[in-house]
């Protein structure tokens, strides 16, 4: 076993070897005991079943029939028996085989030998009668003492052994770590450097992650590179981040680059309906981490059990906080385990107890955030390593518009592209693959058997274009990367902005016009066709909570301040954030709903401004969105400028061609007929109709 470079081997070759012989969950090479009276007893078994066969095919008595007394006697005073063999047996009785003169018909059957029992009080007498008719008879001594004993203990053998069944069940030696008389055993696995293929050539876009951890790996390997300058290895390492940031595979990459044991459990693991085998658990995971240290021992969802205490109603016994009372101990107690390296990870470090976070339990706490444009390059090339790709696919462009996607969900934007080349029937994956696996990630799949009617798309198409126009003309907002009216998931048409650049703060000129942006599509509505729809429900839900957001969080509001009104709950046992306690007076909250609204409205406005200046944009956007169903930034672009667009080829209605050589097609008669009608109306709108739109 060698290091990376090759160069020396690892300094617990000894550790290694021992994880090679012995397996998982085997931690002290004890002899399955299980595994040896399974095989004890099914060989008994075997061994007695060939004996009573043997002994029922036995030769010495082939050949003789068996006959009644009666019989027996008038053969034998006939003068017909010339020689007997008399078997003597352990009980009281004796085997005559006798051989008769000639053959007799007995029982349908001419036969020349014979057999009958005979018992201890008459075989004086029998012997009297042998010598008086001149029978050749010879006594024989078999014992079948053993056959006996077999009998009687054979029924105790089985009541024994169907016990030890019952009592190994029970234990959990047929059914895992399951039993009754196992609750208080960890369920903690152990994995040796061979089992675990996953390394740091597989981990992407969380270097400063690697970096902490590569540190405790080198620790491990090299102690005293850091002892002899008084370092101490940290005790406990908490990752901490959203879900699909990598946590878990992290953690698996450092057992494959440690060359030590590696203990992996769940905090779920540990709690269960009887009181004290959480901290059994515990107790028993870190006696097996100092019989196999130094070793790492990785806790995964460690709020499961490691959350606040004092937080359950009533006073009374909680399960949880007697875990991790133990786990506390073990970690950093009066009997120290310095050669333990616990990993743990969460994605709610809120809600832990405060002494489980304090340096000497988990010395380092490393976040592992969503990627940025170079991490997401770099995991799209891990996670497309195995996969053929096609010339024109370009990662780093693929990176730059999956902005806010997390590891997970890379890896599955890149599954899907691979499936959808697949179903294709195509050789390697292509740069289209990609980009409708992306979209179909980001927006949902296309719902194209979906009946809508026409009235329901135009209105479909006005308010998505709303969205995209006042994007357009807001200088603050993100780019419209793409527009559709083709329902999608849960949409019926979806507007997709691609920010420039990550963003990690945001003014309130960005916020003000990301609201403005949301409420473009009513705009759109209330413009075209004087009426409110549904459709602008979760643009109008946004836009409140972004508001309020301002005006209560972040302290944008002018008319209020740089003061924060609300503070969240902290009853952790009932979920911190499940209400808002109101430390404010009922005039400024009278103060807030009006700011909010006033935020709102203002945006509402502009977004009616917008749209009515630039009509005529609105009415070419929808047009070709009607037509075209999809239209990406760079076709909204041409028709902002001026420009014509090819016409489209339907292609058995499933793709869509373009041809550059044609001209572009003339509106639909029913987009003319109503521009025709809507353009008399915009001429004569007053402010009225902006009154009723605040309403």
């Amino acid at each position: 076993m060698f290091n990376e470079e090759g160069k020396e081997p690892f300094k617990n070759d000894k550790k290694n070897n021992f994880l090679k012989d012995n397996g998982p969950n085997k931690p002290g090479g004890d002899f399955d005991w299980g595994k040896i009276i399974k095989t004890v007893f099914s060989w008994g078994l075997v061994i007695i079943a060939a004996v009573i066969l043997m002994q029922f095919w036995r030769s010495d008595t082939a050949g003789a029939m068996e006959v009644d007394y009666d019989t027996y006697k008038k053969l034998l005073d006939a003068g017909q028996i010339v020689e007997a063999k008399v078997i003597k047996t352990d009980v009281n009785d004796y085997k005559f085989e006798g051989k008769l003169a000639k053959k007799e018909l007995i029982k349908d059957v001419y036969v020349d030998k014979i057999s009958v029992t005979l018992v201890e009080p008459i075989i004086h007498d029998e012997v009297k009668s042998w010598q008086k008719e001149n029978v050749k008879y010879t006594f024989v001594k078999e014992s079948n003492e053993w056959e006996t004993i077999l009998v009687t203990l054979l029924p105790w053998i089985l009541i024994i052994g169907v016990w030890i069944l019952f009592m190994r069940r029970m234990q959990g030696g047929a059914a895992g770590s399951k039993g009754i008389f196992n609750f208080g055993k960890s369920r903690a696995k152990m994995f040796s450097e061979s089992q675990m293929k996953v390394t740091f050539r597989d981990v992407a876009g969380a270097d400063e992650a690697k970096q902490e951890l590569e540190e405790i790996i080198e620790f491990l390997k090299e102690p005293m590179k850091f002892q002899k300058l008084g370092g101490k290895i940290p005790r406990g390492v908490l990752l901490l981040g959203p879900p699909g940031t990598g946590k878990t595979l992290l953690a698996r990459a450092v057992a494959g680059e440690a060359g030590v044991p590696f203990f992996t459990i769940s905090g779920a693991d540990f709690v269960e309906m009887f009181v004290g085998v959480g901290a059994s658990r515990v107790r028993d995971l870190f006696e097996q981490g100092k019989k196999n240290a130094p070793c790492i021992i990785f806790i995964d969802e460690i709020d499961a059990v490691g959350r606040h205490r004092g937080a359950g109603l009533g006073g009374g016994h909680d399960e949880r906080e007697q875990t991790l009372n133990a786990l506390l101990v073990e970690m950093d107690g009066f009997e120290q385990n310095s050669s333990v390296i616990i990993i743990a990870a969460t994605n709610r470090p809120d809600v832990l107890d405060p002494a489980l976070l304090r340096p000497g339990r988990f010395d380092r706490q490393i976040v592992v955030d969503r990627p940025d444009v170079n991490g997401r390059e770099g995991i799209l090339k891990v996670h497309t390593r195995k996969i053929p790709l096609d010339k024109d696919v370009d990662l780093k462009t693929l990176a730059k518009g999956t902005p806010g996607l997390a590891g997970a969900e890379l890896a599955n934007l890149v599954n899907e592209a691979a499936l959808l080349a697949a179903r294709r029937n195509k050789d390697k994956v292509t740069m289209d693959d990609f980009e409708e696996a992306k979209d179909k990630v980001m927006m949902g799949i296309e719902r194209k058997s979906m009946i809508i009617s026409e009235e329901e798309k135009k209105t479909t198409a006005y308010h998505e274009i709303g969205h995209v126009l006042v994007a357009k003309m807001l200088p603050e907002s993100d780019p419209v990367h793409k527009v559709t009216i083709i329902p999608r998931g849960r949409a019926l048409g979806i507007t997709h902005y691609l920010p420039m650049d990550e963003k990690h703060t945001y003014s309130r000129e960005y916020i003000t016009t990301q609201i403005t942006t949301l409420l473009g599509g009513r705009a759109a509505e209330l413009i075209i066709f004087n009426k409110l729809t549904t459709g602008a429900g979760n643009d109008i839900e946004r836009a409140t909570e972004l508001a309020r957001k301002m005006v209560c969080e972040w302290g944008m509001s002018d008319e209020l301040g740089p003061l924060s009104y609300g503070k969240n709950e902290e009853e952790i046992f009932l979920g911190r954030e499940i209400t808002k306690k109101q430390n404010y007076s009922e005039m400024t909250a009278q103060k807030i709903d009006t700011e909010i609204k006033n935020i709102v409205s203002k945006a509402m406005d502009e977004a009616m401004t917008i749209l009515k200046d630039n009509i005529d944009l609105l009415h070419k956007l929808s047009a070709e969105l009607l037509e075209r169903e999809i239209l990406d930034g760079a076709e909204i672009d041409k028709i902002i400028h001026g420009e014509k667009l090819p016409p489209v080829v339907h292609n058995n209605g499933i793709n869509d061609k373009k041809n550059p050589s044609a001209e572009k097609e003339e509106i639909p008669e029913h987009v003319k007929k109503l521009l025709e009608e809507r353009g008399k109306q915009i001429t004569k709108e007053t402010d009225g109709n902006k009154e009723s739109t605040d309403e």
